[in-house]
């Protein structure tokens, strides 16, 4: 089966070709107007999306040297999002579909990301624990099987990313901060700054406001010229102080489950210091962790497509896709299977 998906969920536009669960291309644009405002400004995303989906799809069509009359199937991201981006991605494949008389499938972005650990890999072992975390998302999930979830944990306030991405600017960083806390950290001190564990409680939930005010308060309390020293300290800091909260809940986690396998997915799963941590833990408990390459980590069509592709050969049908801008894996239709 040739499938053609689209995410365009908030800020990053993605068109994929994949062909029986094999990725043939991905084409993925990240939107750049954002920076001036230190953060995504929806109707800014929604317009971007209309100028980036339909040469992004044709260049991603060329590349996997496919044409539009050749695809079987097409997906998008139908939630959750950004009203006016999922409008847009969803109604162009819509469009697509209809035009061609192929079937359309909606995809839940949340739900694709659990299974992004197996883009360029062997199926992972069920059950499996994954951990979220993304600018919108901070979930500890566990994964008995496609469609079978169960949400452990999820934030009471800021996203993981979120929290990286407010830092960063306090210390003058450019949106997204993410990445630039993250190589910054790599030269500081991790001890420098005793900042507060976040939510050291015996819950699977995560909490970063305080943190994030902790921090703030921090620099406040020093002069221009003190802070311009200790950037690279106070992110180290920060960082320690945020992974080591994710940990413990990871930690408790696995005790729990007892997972076969540990995965981490979406945007701060790109995060070096996450990546070691996880691994140290899977290696304490003798469990395999799986993390997707840096190029799927954030929201990307390569895993929209490959959920399509694992939903369609399951033989799972879902009810005719709407757009909904807030939809939870709880929210999720039953697992029933087509005839």
């Amino acid at each position: 089966m040739l499938i053609a998906a689209i995410e365009s969920s908030c800020d990053e536009n993605s068109v994929a070709v994949m062909r029986d669960g094999r990725l043939l291309a991905v084409h993925t644009r990240t939107q750049t107007i954002h920076q001036q405002f230190g953060g995504v400004v929806p109707e800014l995303a929604g317009r971007s999306h209309l100028e980036l989906v339909d040469p992004l799809t044709q260049s991603a069509l060329e590349s996997a040297g496919v044409g539009v009359h050749d695809l079987d199937l097409f997906a998008a991201t139908v939630g959750p999002g950004l009203i006016g981006s999922l409008l847009v991605g969803a109604s162009y494949a819509r469009g697509l579909a209809t035009a061609l008389a192929k079937p359309f499938r909606g995809i839940n972005h949340v739900e694709a990301h659990l299974w992004s650990g197996e883009l360029e890999g062997d199926p992972i072992e069920l059950p499996f624990l994954v951990l979220l975390v993304s600018g919108g998302h901070s979930l500890l999930i566990e994964v008995e099987d496609l469609r079978h979830y169960r949400v452990l944990g999820t934030t009471l306030d800021d996203a993981l990313g979120e929290a990286y991405d407010k830092v960063g600017k306090l210390v003058g960083l450019k949106f997204p901060a993410g990445a630039d806390v993250d190589r910054i950290a790599a030269s500081g001190n991790r001890k420098s700054f005793p900042f507060p564990t976040p939510l050291p409680d015996a819950s699977f939930n995560f909490s970063f406001s305080g943190l994030k005010t902790a921090f703030l308060y921090k620099l406040r309390a020093m002069s221009d010229g003190d802070k311009a020293a200790v950037v690279p300290d106070l992110l180290a800091s920060f960082q320690e102080a945020a992974l080591t909260s994710v940990i413990m809940k990871m930690r408790r986690a696995v005790e729990e489950v007892r997972p076969r396998a540990l995965v981490v997915a979406g945007g701060v799963a790109a995060n070096s210091s996450l990546r070691a941590k996880v691994s140290d833990l899977g290696g304490e408990f003798g469990i395999p962790c799986r993390f997707p390459a840096l190029k799927f980590c954030g929201d990307n069509a390569a895993m929209i497509a490959y959920l399509c592709h694992k939903l369609e050969s399951a033989g799972i049908a879902d009810p005719p896709a709407v757009v909904r801008p807030q939809w939870s894996l709880d929210a999720l239709p039953a697992r029933s299977h087509a005839s």
